[in-house]
């Protein structure tokens, strides 16, 4: 218990971002699923105006939550490349991770339906989309500087 106890304090940053990404992601999902349903089947909007839309909010929201509760970047330390980073960081998290998903579950579940190796890959392409993104945003988009460090 001693070692678990030394281990969390030495990784107690780490730990804490990423429950806090965690929280965020799960806020995030929720408030996406809501705008997404409501403009496709309330308002009637088609599949892909609803999911970017939704995805525009989201990545907004993820973007400030992540930089003031996961990574606390003050408003004082953001330069204006910050959105930029954001962005390119989103955009190259999701073609990764999508791209090396669907060949990869294409080869591992070859005798089963596309419908099976598409929901499939899906999920594991999210699955290293959450993981990319992190980092992503940790050590490219909120990455501490030596002035902001220095506080």
């Amino acid at each position: 218990m001693k070692k678990i106890k030394e281990l969390y304090q030495k990784n107690k940053e780490f730990i804490m971002e990423v429950i806090h990404f965690g929280m965020v992601g799960v806020i995030n999902t929720l408030m996406g699923w809501v705008i997404m349903a409501v403009l496709y089947n309330l308002i009637h909007m088609n599949y892909w105006l609803s999911s970017g839309i939704s995805y525009f909010i989201g990545s907004v929201f993820s973007y400030h939550a992540n930089g003031k509760l996961t990574f606390k970047v003050e408003d004082e330390d953001r330069d204006k490349a910050l959105p930029w980073r954001f962005a390119i960081n989103i955009i190259v998290c999701y073609l990764v991770a999508f791209s090396v998903a669907q060949p990869l579950v294409e080869k591992v579940l070859a005798s089963q339906p596309a419908v099976i190796v598409d929901n499939v890959a899906m999920i594991l392409g999210m699955c290293i989309f959450i993981v990319m993104n992190f980092f992503g945003q940790k050590l490219f988009v909120f990455r501490k500087t030596k002035k902001a460090s220095k506080k």
